[in-house]
Protein backbone atom coordinates (compact mmCIF):
# COMPACT_ATOMS: atom_id res chain seq x y z
CA UNK A 1 0.00 0.00 0.00
CA UNK A 2 1.28 3.75 -1.08
CA UNK A 3 0.23 7.15 0.58
CA UNK A 4 0.37 10.33 -0.89
CA UNK A 5 -0.48 12.93 1.18
CA UNK A 6 -1.79 15.24 -2.09
CA UNK A 7 -2.42 18.21 0.29
CA UNK A 8 -1.47 19.06 3.79
CA UNK A 9 -2.69 22.37 4.61
CA UNK A 10 -5.61 23.20 7.07
CA UNK A 11 -8.37 25.60 7.18
CA UNK A 12 -6.03 28.62 6.99
CA UNK A 13 -5.09 31.48 4.98
CA UNK A 14 -1.36 30.50 4.80
CA UNK A 15 0.50 28.59 2.26
CA UNK A 16 3.78 27.91 0.93
CA UNK A 17 5.23 25.13 -2.17
CA UNK A 18 5.49 22.34 1.20
CA UNK A 19 1.68 22.87 2.20
CA UNK A 20 -0.15 24.41 -0.62
CA UNK A 21 -3.21 22.46 -0.96
CA UNK A 22 -6.40 21.26 1.63
CA UNK A 23 -5.47 17.92 2.78
CA UNK A 24 -5.81 14.95 0.60
CA UNK A 25 -4.62 11.34 1.09
CA UNK A 26 -4.35 9.11 -1.98
CA UNK A 27 -4.24 5.41 -1.00
CA UNK A 28 -3.28 3.13 -3.73
CA UNK A 29 -3.15 -0.53 -3.33
CA UNK A 30 -2.78 -3.25 -6.23
CA UNK A 31 -4.21 -0.50 -8.84
CA UNK A 32 -7.01 0.57 -6.66
CA UNK A 33 -6.80 4.79 -6.11
CA UNK A 34 -8.88 5.55 -2.96
CA UNK A 35 -8.94 9.57 -2.31
CA UNK A 36 -9.69 10.36 1.27
CA UNK A 37 -11.14 14.25 1.89
CA UNK A 38 -10.99 16.43 -1.11
CA UNK A 39 -11.23 19.53 0.71
CA UNK A 40 -11.94 23.66 -1.66
CA UNK A 41 -8.52 23.67 -3.00
CA UNK A 42 -9.56 20.52 -5.37
CA UNK A 43 -12.27 21.81 -6.58
CA UNK A 44 -12.45 20.86 -10.55
CA UNK A 45 -8.69 19.08 -9.81
CA UNK A 46 -9.89 16.47 -8.32
CA UNK A 47 -9.22 14.27 -12.02
CA UNK A 48 -5.30 15.03 -11.47
CA UNK A 49 -5.18 12.11 -9.19
CA UNK A 50 -7.25 9.77 -11.09
CA UNK A 51 -9.33 8.59 -8.05
CA UNK A 52 -11.87 5.29 -8.40
CA UNK A 53 -13.34 6.18 -4.97
CA UNK A 54 -12.92 9.48 -2.65
CA UNK A 55 -13.88 9.13 1.29
CA UNK A 56 -15.05 11.92 3.19
CA UNK A 57 -14.14 11.89 7.22
CA UNK A 58 -17.05 15.22 7.76
CA UNK A 59 -18.40 17.95 5.58
CA UNK A 60 -16.56 20.92 6.51
CA UNK A 61 -15.49 22.78 3.10
CA UNK A 62 -11.59 22.31 3.64
CA UNK A 63 -12.89 18.40 3.91
CA UNK A 64 -15.70 18.29 1.13
CA UNK A 65 -15.76 21.71 -0.59
CA UNK A 66 -13.86 20.21 -3.46
CA UNK A 67 -17.23 17.83 -4.46
CA UNK A 68 -19.34 20.95 -4.69
CA UNK A 69 -19.10 20.84 -8.66
CA UNK A 70 -19.40 17.22 -8.52
CA UNK A 71 -17.20 13.97 -8.41
CA UNK A 72 -15.77 11.64 -11.52
CA UNK A 73 -16.43 8.56 -8.92
CA UNK A 74 -18.36 7.25 -6.13
CA UNK A 75 -17.83 8.70 -3.34
CA UNK A 76 -18.42 7.67 0.62
CA UNK A 77 -19.83 8.99 3.72
CA UNK A 78 -21.64 9.05 6.35
CA UNK A 79 -25.15 9.81 6.62
CA UNK A 80 -24.01 13.43 8.85
CA UNK A 81 -21.78 14.41 6.48
CA UNK A 82 -23.89 13.73 3.29
CA UNK A 83 -26.23 16.05 5.37
CA UNK A 84 -23.61 18.66 4.68
CA UNK A 85 -22.96 17.82 1.01
CA UNK A 86 -26.97 17.48 0.26
CA UNK A 87 -26.79 20.23 -2.30
CA UNK A 88 -23.46 19.02 -4.38
CA UNK A 89 -24.45 17.75 -7.76
CA UNK A 90 -23.48 14.36 -7.18
CA UNK A 91 -25.32 11.61 -8.80
CA UNK A 92 -27.75 9.15 -6.48
CA UNK A 93 -25.72 6.49 -8.09
CA UNK A 94 -22.37 7.68 -6.33
CA UNK A 95 -23.78 8.63 -3.16
CA UNK A 96 -22.64 5.75 -1.00
CA UNK A 97 -22.97 5.66 2.53
CA UNK A 98 -20.51 4.97 5.32
CA UNK A 99 -21.74 3.22 8.52
CA UNK A 100 -19.42 3.37 11.13
CA UNK A 101 -17.83 0.29 12.68
CA UNK A 102 -18.89 -1.40 9.52
CA UNK A 103 -15.76 -2.17 7.59
CA UNK A 104 -16.04 -1.88 3.68
CA UNK A 105 -13.94 -2.95 1.25
CA UNK A 106 -13.26 -0.33 -1.48
CA UNK A 107 -10.88 -0.73 -4.52
CA UNK A 108 -9.28 -3.66 -2.95
CA UNK A 109 -8.70 -1.54 0.59
CA UNK A 110 -11.13 -2.12 3.73
CA UNK A 111 -12.01 1.50 4.92
CA UNK A 112 -13.86 1.47 9.02
CA UNK A 113 -14.99 4.62 9.99
CA UNK A 114 -14.83 5.37 13.45
CA UNK A 115 -16.42 8.35 15.22
CA UNK A 116 -14.49 11.17 16.44
CA UNK A 117 -14.97 14.48 18.69
CA UNK A 118 -13.93 17.28 16.11
CA UNK A 119 -17.41 19.36 15.55
CA UNK A 120 -20.87 19.65 16.07
CA UNK A 121 -22.14 21.09 13.57
CA UNK A 122 -20.07 18.25 11.34
CA UNK A 123 -19.55 15.39 13.04
CA UNK A 124 -16.38 13.41 12.21
CA UNK A 125 -15.03 10.13 11.63
CA UNK A 126 -11.38 8.81 11.07
CA UNK A 127 -10.88 5.78 9.08
CA UNK A 128 -9.04 2.52 9.64
CA UNK A 129 -7.45 1.27 6.47
CA UNK A 130 -6.22 -2.28 5.64
CA UNK A 131 -4.38 -3.62 2.98
CA UNK A 132 -2.09 -6.87 2.82
CA UNK A 133 -0.40 -6.71 6.21
CA UNK A 134 -0.71 -3.05 6.71
CA UNK A 135 -2.71 -0.82 8.61
CA UNK A 136 -2.92 2.72 9.29
CA UNK A 137 -5.80 5.15 11.12
CA UNK A 138 -6.35 8.32 9.13
CA UNK A 139 -7.89 10.96 11.32
CA UNK A 140 -6.83 14.47 9.98
CA UNK A 141 -9.19 16.54 12.42
CA UNK A 142 -9.89 15.66 15.81
CA UNK A 143 -9.58 16.25 19.29
CA UNK A 144 -10.64 13.02 20.85
CA UNK A 145 -11.61 9.24 19.63
CA UNK A 146 -13.94 7.82 21.76
CA UNK A 147 -12.86 4.19 21.12
CA UNK A 148 -9.38 4.45 20.98
CA UNK A 149 -7.88 1.01 21.70
CA UNK A 150 -10.38 -0.40 19.06
CA UNK A 151 -9.38 2.03 16.53
CA UNK A 152 -5.74 2.22 17.48
CA UNK A 153 -5.06 -1.52 18.05
CA UNK A 154 -2.64 -3.28 15.72
CA UNK A 155 -2.22 -0.16 13.77
CA UNK A 156 1.15 0.74 11.80
CA UNK A 157 0.78 4.21 11.62
CA UNK A 158 -1.26 6.89 12.56
CA UNK A 159 -1.57 9.93 10.51
CA UNK A 160 -3.43 12.48 12.76
CA UNK A 161 -4.01 16.11 13.08
CA UNK A 162 -1.70 18.97 12.80
CA UNK A 163 -3.38 21.99 13.47
CA UNK A 164 -1.24 22.91 16.90
CA UNK A 165 1.69 21.04 18.28
CA UNK A 166 1.53 21.51 21.95
CA UNK A 167 -1.61 23.11 23.04
CA UNK A 168 -5.02 21.92 22.13
CA UNK A 169 -7.21 23.77 20.42
CA UNK A 170 -10.53 23.20 22.35
CA UNK A 171 -14.27 25.04 22.31
CA UNK A 172 -17.01 24.24 24.11
CA UNK A 173 -21.02 24.77 23.78
CA UNK A 174 -22.47 23.85 27.19
CA UNK A 175 -20.27 20.87 28.59
CA UNK A 176 -20.14 19.70 25.02
CA UNK A 177 -16.41 20.02 23.47
CA UNK A 178 -14.77 20.34 20.09
CA UNK A 179 -11.82 21.44 18.32
CA UNK A 180 -8.49 20.44 17.61
CA UNK A 181 -6.20 18.07 20.15
CA UNK A 182 -2.16 19.08 20.12
CA UNK A 183 0.14 16.68 18.40
CA UNK A 184 1.58 16.05 22.03
CA UNK A 185 -1.91 14.50 22.74
CA UNK A 186 -1.94 12.58 19.67
CA UNK A 187 1.35 11.35 20.66
CA UNK A 188 0.25 10.46 24.04
CA UNK A 189 -2.84 8.20 22.76
CA UNK A 190 -0.53 6.60 20.28
CA UNK A 191 2.02 5.80 23.13
CA UNK A 192 -0.26 3.88 25.29
CA UNK A 193 -1.60 1.83 22.35
CA UNK A 194 1.43 0.10 20.92
CA UNK A 195 1.59 2.52 17.82
CA UNK A 196 4.93 3.26 17.05
CA UNK A 197 4.86 5.73 13.71
CA UNK A 198 2.67 8.75 13.19
CA UNK A 199 2.51 11.32 10.31
CA UNK A 200 0.88 14.87 11.14
CA UNK A 201 -1.40 16.15 8.10
CA UNK A 202 -3.99 18.90 8.25
CA UNK A 203 -1.02 21.83 9.41
CA UNK A 204 -1.81 24.59 10.91
CA UNK A 205 -0.34 28.14 10.88
CA UNK A 206 2.03 27.45 14.01
CA UNK A 207 3.75 24.52 10.84
CA UNK A 208 2.89 26.47 7.58
CA UNK A 209 3.49 29.80 8.91
CA UNK A 210 6.15 29.62 11.17
CA UNK A 211 9.73 28.77 11.05
CA UNK A 212 9.34 24.91 9.70
CA UNK A 213 12.66 23.33 10.98
CA UNK A 214 12.17 24.33 13.96
CA UNK A 215 8.32 23.07 14.20
CA UNK A 216 9.16 19.78 12.13
CA UNK A 217 12.35 19.38 15.10
CA UNK A 218 10.11 19.68 17.46
CA UNK A 219 7.71 16.86 16.68
CA UNK A 220 10.56 15.07 16.38
CA UNK A 221 11.76 15.72 19.74
CA UNK A 222 8.26 15.46 21.55
CA UNK A 223 7.79 11.70 19.29
CA UNK A 224 10.69 10.33 20.80
CA UNK A 225 9.42 11.13 24.43
CA UNK A 226 6.87 8.55 23.26
CA UNK A 227 9.51 5.99 21.76
CA UNK A 228 7.64 7.51 18.04
CA UNK A 229 8.93 7.65 14.88
CA UNK A 230 6.81 11.07 13.07
CA UNK A 231 7.38 13.48 11.24
CA UNK A 232 5.17 16.36 9.59
CA UNK A 233 3.95 15.50 5.99
CA UNK A 234 4.32 18.40 3.16
CA UNK A 235 2.38 17.98 -0.50
CA UNK A 236 3.66 15.60 -2.58
CA UNK A 237 5.05 13.22 -0.31
CA UNK A 238 4.77 9.11 -0.70
CA UNK A 239 4.91 6.68 2.38
CA UNK A 240 5.16 3.14 1.13
CA UNK A 241 4.04 0.41 3.50
CA UNK A 242 4.41 -3.40 3.60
Amino acid sequence: MTLTFAGTRGCIDARTPRHRMHTALLVVHRGGRVMIDCGEDWTRRVGRLRPHAILVTHAHPDHAGGLRCGSPCPVYATADAWRGMERFPIAPRDRRVIEPRRPRRIAGVTFEAFAVVHSIRAPAVGYRIGAGGARIFFVPDVLAIPRRAEALGGVRLYVGDGASIVRPIVRRRGRRRFGHASIRDQLEWCGAEGVTRAIFTHCGSQIVAGDTRRSHAGVVALARRYGIEARVAHDGLVVRLR
